[in-house]
């Protein structure tokens, strides 16, 4: 419980701790079910909905690295995390108002990569608030503010499985999810802190545009963040794939994947917070080769022991290795960028 004492006295520790946990909880509302809703519900289909995803996933990196890039260049992270929370806002609400398949597309292919700075920019303000504290309590800090994104999930989607299982339709997760943004939003607009007004140095980068990329592009950092994009892969289609493989046709659907997913995170958050530990006796990328092995075993059962009750079997490797692999790549990400925190994080 120490790693989260600094997020309770530390003011801007504080408010991205609390954000964070907002902010699982508006990705587990959604996160699970867009697949679903985008082969089912509005009739995308299976080819429709992979273009969907390169699309948004091809305009999320954009939108990130090239934000990231500009908050480190001119110390414009208040303003970059505003824009976040107004895409976040507007999609939302445009699925509440005007639920449709153009809705659809343009709140997932064109407004949702740009709330997803969100995610980047919490991280960046954790690191640096984190840089005021002892060296020794940095790594459990961010792994505690990595865990609190994943606990909304052990109580959340509990209750959205008991309000599938009542026939809630699950249109509603735009609403809801609307409605635990509105709070965000304030935060962002009275709390973020003020740029070059930080207890912490944050001077701008000073390099071009250009100059940004080049850096990214240099072998010391292109190779790495490959290989560690091909690892993030894991997690990503495991929660792309859920709610296709937990159907009504092998006595499966929206409660299920609720469950499995609320539960798998809840045995995330432990993990999680044994990470900093392991990774001071582990060497970290060994530590991120096991996590992905694991996760992998866990997505690679799914399709065969959806229909079975050996699915929940699937979430205890599930929960481990995803615990690697959402908390390490991040902070190793991170440290490769040290001098770059939005960069780093966006990355």
């Amino acid at each position: 419980m120490r790693s989260f004492a600094p997020l309770w006295t530390d003011p801007a520790l504080r408010l991205a701790a609390g954000m964070m946990l907002m902010w699982g909880a508006i990705t587990c509302v959604m996160g699970p079910y867009v697949s679903v809703l985008a082969v089912r519900e509005f009739g995308l289909g299976d080819a429709g909905y992979a273009v969907l995803m390169v699309v948004s996933t091809a305009l999320s990196v954009a939108v990130a690295v090239g934000a990231g890039i500009r908050a480190d260049q001119r110390n414009d992270r208040r303003g970059i995390t505003r824009w976040a929370v107004g895409a976040l806002l507007l999609a939302l609400g445009l699925m509440t108002l005007l639920p449709g398949w153009v809705s659809f597309v343009a709140a997932h292919g064109l407004l949702m990569p740009v709330a997803s700075l969100l995610f980047g920019q919490l991280f960046a303000l954790a690191r640096m608030a984190a840089s005021t504290h002892p060296e020794a309590q940095r790594d459990a800090i961010m792994a505690a503010i990595r865990a609190l994104f994943a606990l909304p999930f052990v109580a959340v989607l509990p209750l959205w499985a008991l309000a599938f299982a009542k026939g809630a339709a699950l249109l509603t997760i735009y609403p809801v999810g609307l409605l635990m943004a509105l709070p965000m939003t304030w935060l962002v607009l009275r709390h973020w802190p003020k740029d070059g007004q930080t207890r912490w140095q944050d001077a701008p980068s000073g390099l071009s545009f250009r100059a940004a990329l080049a850096e990214l592009a240099a072998p010391r950092v292109a190779l790495r963040l490959v290989a560690l994009g091909a690892v993030s892969c894991a997690a990503t289609v495991s929660f792309a794939i859920l709610s296709l493989i937990l159907v009504p046709e092998i006595g499966r659907g929206p409660a299920d994947v609720a469950l499995y997913a609320g539960i798998v995170a809840g045995l995330e958050v432990p993990f999680m917070l044994m990470v900093p530990a392991l990774a001071r006796r582990m060497e970290r990328t060994r530590l991120i080769l096991l996590g992905t092995v694991v996760h992998c075993v866990s997505v690679a059962g799914l399709p065969w022991l959806a229909g079975t009750p050996w699915l929940w079997a699937l979430m205890l490797p599930a929960g481990a290795g995803g615990a690697v692999l959402l908390t390490l790549p991040i902070a190793y990400l991170q440290d490769l960028m040290a001098d770059r925190p939005a960069t780093g994080s966006s990355l």
